[in-house]
Formats: structure tokens, C-alpha cells, sequence
């Protein structure tokens, strides 16, 4: 399941952990996300931003596909793109791009408490969908992984 990966999912993910890096201090978890097109042409990123804007929803994939289907030209569907993003994905933002039908997911830390793309549930594999992505895991995952850990150690009590 976790595939081999390209230097283009290394560079994908790379630009995931920049758009973590790049939320405002606001209390979010810095998670990032990036869709691009089946050119590689980057159509959106975004980081997480729930407390924010505070709405349950705003994950950064979420807000990602959202901007990424504004401007891709194909209405909300997102074919033949990829979500890129730093942690792997809840089960609303895989359903999410399952539904959207972008073509790969690729993601850097896998999360065994919540990930929905093999850890905990596998939504985007679930054979009663009709639409099942590519799924890379593991990318960059112990870089993804410290910005989580670096970032809960400095907002959780001792």
C-alpha cells in the first residue's frame, strides 16, 4: 500500500510541508495540502484552518479541493489530478476526494487514530464506491511527522 513513490511525490509532498509551514499562528494543526493537475500544474494548496475560520470542514484537503475545483474547469469533479498532503487523510476529506474523483492521493505521516487511506479505515479502496484512486503513503512521512510532533508538544500541557 505504500507504493513506491517518484521524485515528483517527493516534490509534491514537499510542497504540502510548505503549505503547513505557512499557516498563520491560529492554533491549527499544520497540516498542508496540494492538488495538481494531471500536467502537474499546481491548482490550489492550503493548510489547515478549522480554528481559523472555525468551521469544522476546513481541513486543509478540503480546502484544497475546493480551490482546485474552482479552477480546474471541470465543475467539481477533479479528474486525472492529485491531492498531495502531509498527514494521511480523515475519513471526510478521503470520502471527500474519493467524490471528487481525483486520480492519487499521495501523503507523507500515516495516522493510526484517524487515517481513513489504510491506517484506521480505507475509505478510497472501498469496492462499493465507484471511484477508487491511487494511494501512495509514506512520503517524506518522519518529516511530516515532526512537524506534528513539534507542534503538539508546544500546545499540549506537560
Amino acid at each position: 500500500m505504500t507504493g513506491h513513490h517518484s521524485s515528483t511525490d517527493t516534490e509534491l509532498v514537499r510542497a504540502a510541508i510548505e503549505a503547513a509551514r505557512r499557516a498563520p499562528a491560529t492554533g491549527d494543526v499544520p497540516i498542508g495540502a496540494v492538488v495538481v493537475d494531471p500536467d502537474g500544474h499546481v491548482l490550489a494548496s492550503a493548510c489547515n484552518a478549522r480554528e481559523a475560520l472555525a468551521d469544522p470542514t476546513a481541513h486543509a484537503e478540503i480546502l484544497a479541493l475546493r480551490r482546485a475545483a474552482a479552477v480546474h474547469g471541470d465543475g467539481w469533479r477533479l479528474d486525472g489530478c492529485t491531492l498531495a498532503v502531509t498527514v494521511e487523510p480523515c475519513t471526510m476529506c478521503a470520502g471527500a476526494l474519493v467524490l471528487a474523483r481525483v486520480a492519487r492521493v499521495v501523503f507523507g505521516a500515516w495516522e493510526p487514530r484517524t487515517g481513513a487511506v489504510g491506517s484506521l479505515w480505507d475509505v478510497v479502496r472501498d469496492r462499493r464506491l465507484n471511484h477508487r484512486p491511487e494511494v501512495v503513503g509514506g512520503v517524506l512521512a518522519a518529516e511530516c511527522a515532526t512537524l506534528l510532533d513539534d507542534f503538539f508538544a508546544d500546545h499540549r500541557p506537560e
